[in-house]
């Protein structure tokens, strides 16, 4: 079981391997940054055959896979805001999002670690994706879920046979239960487990592979409790510390105006998330009000050079339809990030000849009927 510390981002002590946040602060853990700068071998970056999240293992803070058969995602082709741009399907991993880079690996480190059981709390993504992995590896799942999410993934989590809680509220509401609960169990939120972060940098390497071992000028994603930017932005910068990648794109982040904490912070220069109201969007997959990592997030997307915006729910709808008409169906969450990069061009943050990734975060299916 030997591996990595845990350690707070804010106090800097060193976490349990089953501890989801700090017991002396109630900061955020990450992986030990300097393990992974020593055992990250700049020549051994790939590990052959495999394909998807396992293709980098000798970079993964875990020795032994749990794997549901990940492919590296494909990357398309589409015009968006006037633009040739390139985007990568995420919904193309076996339970239809994104989240699933972050799950193979948590789940692979907690079963190692000895749990038996596992508590999360999700708007339908995150709870399918870790209901599926939890049952490749035998873990009891428990999926606190709004009441309100969409069918279709709440129908998913349960042919997993994970345990559903629908609770009635807001967002928040879900969080607490699901906290509550987990006092006889471990929470596994994606917001904030280390390992779920550190699946999210083989977006990055992948993309590095794809380019000819090149990074892209920029990548625009959605952003809610942000795990996927954070683990893209540090997966770049390791390529580039490693001398495998000449620079780190510059990163965008998009959130909804219904639920914008980083993006009001950012508009007002603020290092911290800003408190915001919730209101209704198509967009439930990123409404975090308080995201827990929302200062590593605004640190990351400040060292690149990139910012932060938001966009309401007609430019999404918009751009929703734009993909679709190019035989792209999106989750409409996704649909944030490419409404988000037509307000960049407009304004002038991007130009339309830069080499522009945007990922497709989940498949359309997930919200088909929404």
């Amino acid at each position: 079981m030997d591996g990595p510390d845990l350690r707070c981002s804010v106090c800097d002590v060193v976490a349990g391997p089953l501890d989801w946040n700090c017991k002396a602060c109630g900061g955020v853990l990450d992986v030990d940054a300097e393990h992974l700068r020593r055992t990250r071998p700049s020549t051994a970056l790939l590990s052959e055959p495999a394909q998807g999240v396992w293709r980098y293992l000798p970079w993964l803070p875990v020795s032994e896979v749990l794997s549901l058969g990940e492919p590296t995602t494909p990357l398309v082709r589409a015009r968006v805001g006037g633009a040739h741009v390139t985007l990568k399907l995420e919904g193309a991993l076996p339970t239809g999002s994104f989240k699933d880079r972050g799950s193979a690996l948590m789940v692979r480190w907690l079963a190692t670690h000895g749990a038996s059981e596992v508590v999360v709390d999700s708007s339908g993504n995150a709870g399918a994706s870790l209901a599926a992995y939890s049952a490749s590896a035998g873990l009891t799942c428990h999926v606190f879920t709004p009441r309100a999410s969409a069918r279709a993934k709440l129908a998913q989590i349960a042919a997993y046979g994970a345990v559903l809680h629908e609770v009635d509220g807001n967002r928040e509401d879900v969080t607490n239960a699901a906290i509550s609960w987990a006092a006889d169990g471990f929470y596994a939120s994606h917001c904030w487990n280390p390992m779920f972060v550190a699946g999210m940098e083989t977006f990055a390497f992948e993309v590095w592979e794809q380019f000819g071992h090149d990074v892209p000028d920029a990548v625009v994603l959605p952003v809610g409790a942000g795990t996927l930017l954070l683990g893209a932005a540090r997966g770049f910068a390791a390529l580039h510390e490693s001398g495998l990648a000449a620079r780190v794109p510059k990163i965008f982040g998009v959130q909804s105006t219904a639920c914008a904490p980083l993006a009001t912070a950012w508009a007002a220069g603020s290092p911290e998330p800003a408190e915001v109201a919730l209101e209704p969007t198509l967009a439930q997959g990123i409404c975090t009000r308080r995201p827990p990592r929302g200062r590593q997030i605004i640190e990351a997307v400040t060292a690149s050079g990139g910012m932060l915006v938001a966009v309401d729910d007609d430019a999404l709808r918009r751009s929703h339809e734009e993909l679709a008409a190019q035989g792209v169906f999106v989750e409409y969450t996704s649909a944030v990030a490419t409404a988000g990069l037509v307000r960049l061009f407009e304004e002038g943050h991007l130009d339309r000849s830069d080499r522009v990734l945007v990922p497709i975060s989940a498949t359309g299916l997930k919200t088909s009927g929404t």
